[in-house]
């Protein structure tokens, strides 16, 4: 191959085409970074619309957690659809295919307000496949957008941007949604308190979706970028820490969003703190900052201590809290259960880190795996609405205590997994 020499015009061309290619890069980052943002918020004001519906259509805690079943169901049951999809049409057409999915699940909201909750289920269930077909083309897609040395930090400030989406999320729901009910008597005109929110939310994806397809995005090509988890004959399940560690990531999004699910009832117990449901709203988004403030503290910590053992104090440390508020009263309760976010915020990219851990050409598979263990969002918070109906709600958080055990055994397992690196 013949060489070129620095200073030669050729040289010149191919400085010019990297710097075109790395503002290209940077335009992209920023449009996928503010898709990372509004699904975030989306998936924040979950923990708003749960104790609304509940009360206006008198649900049970088990029937109010339906909402989650729906939402988090989706990513079992959506993704490996979601996979193949983008490996027929790639990243771009993907991401836009969800958001338009994604914007007719919140355009659905609008006759929901009048069908009932069934189709208010069917709206979550609908939105969060548009979500995850999202989520799906857009986690690899940042990964290629530069120097795979570099990839790490890029995903940090996507996931950064998340998290202030499901901070600011509840806050906004609480004030667009929950200050007006009561204004106008019955249900139906507290049901009718969403339309305006998720309409406008609506039109954000929507156009979100017509700029991100007129953008001018670099293409990744590679059919083996998004992998199934059916490929393989399975290989991946014979490493056993991929499969303890598709079982924290299971428990551990469960854990996440089932106390993110009870918190505004929580606080509205009168020997915790006695709140409004638009007053507790306020207070759920410090439990998700808290998840945000908590990733920088982590990635300093873990620089010079090991990921399993950061992973088994935060996991001890939140069991520590969730026990505090299951027994605890008054502003000591409150205050332990919104400090839980603060030690949630490592699990999910550290769990996810270490179980992918020397797969090598498995490595595809067993991020498809853990992927779909994300299903614990639904199923966990299903299974604290029957606790909570049968003992109440702040006994029910025992099950999220009991979830954390298991990522403390996670972490201290393998604890010295990056020893020898």
């Amino acid at each position: 191959m013949a060489s070129i020499a620095p200073g030669s015009p050729a040289t010149a061309r191919q400085d010019s085409a990297a710097t075109a290619q790395d503002g290209t890069n940077t335009s992209a980052l920023v449009i996928v970074t503010i898709l990372f943002f509004m699904w975030g918020l989306i998936t924040s004001l979950n923990d708003v619309l749960i104790p609304h519906l509940k009360a206006i259509y008198t649900l049970t805690y088990v029937q109010a957690m339906l909402v989650q079943f729906c939402f988090f169901g989706a990513y079992f049951i959506v993704s490996l659809p979601a996979g193949a999809l983008i490996r027929r049409i790639g990243y771009q057409k993907g991401a836009v295919t969800g958001l338009l999915i994604a914007a007719g699940g919140c355009a659905l909201f609008y006759p929901a307000s009048f069908g009932g909750y069934g189709l208010f289920l069917f709206a979550f269930f609908v939105l969060a496949s548009g979500i995850t077909i999202l989520q799906v083309a857009a986690n690899p897609y940042v990964t290629v957008l530069g120097a795979a040395r570099t990839a790490s930090s890029r995903l940090t400030l996507t996931q950064a941007f998340n998290s202030l989406g499901t901070t600011i999320g509840p806050a906004v729901g609480g004030l667009l949604i929950l200050s007006t009910v009561g204004a106008a008597a019955g249900a139906a005109a507290d049901a009718a308190t969403v339309r305006g929110p998720y309409l406008g939310l609506a039109g954000a994806l929507a156009l979100l979706a017509v700029l991100f397809f007129a953008a001018r995005l670099p293409q990744i090509s590679g059919s083996d970028d998004v992998a199934l988890p059916s490929e393989g004959q399975g290989s991946a399940w014979a490493h056993r820490h991929l499969v303890l560690g598709a079982v924290g990531i299971f428990l551990y999004v469960g854990a996440e969003v089932s106390i993110g699910s009870f918190l505004i009832n929580f606080l509205g117990e009168s020997h915790i703190a006695g709140l409004s449901h638009a007053e507790a709203a306020h207070y759920v988004s410090i439990y998700w900052g808290g998840a945000m403030v908590g990733r920088f503290i982590g990635f300093a910590v873990m620089r010079v201590v090991s990921p399993g053992k950061t992973l088994a104090f935060n996991s001890l440390l939140a069991i520590a809290l969730v026990l505090g508020a299951a027994f605890g009263k008054g502003s000591v309760a409150m205050w332990a259960i919104l400090a839980v976010g603060l030690c949630n915020s490592i699990m999910f990219p550290t769990v996810f880190s270490m179980a992918l851990n020397g797969l090598g050409k498995y490595t595809g598979q067993g991020s498809g795996i853990l992927c779909m263990a994300i299903v614990g969002g639904a199923l966990v918070p299903f299974a604290q609405g029957a606790l909570a109906d049968a003992i109440g709600v702040q006994a029910s958080f025992m099950l999220p205590a009991a979830c954390y055990a298991f990522i403390l055994y996670f972490g201290a397992k393998y604890s010295s997994m990056y020893a020898a690196q």
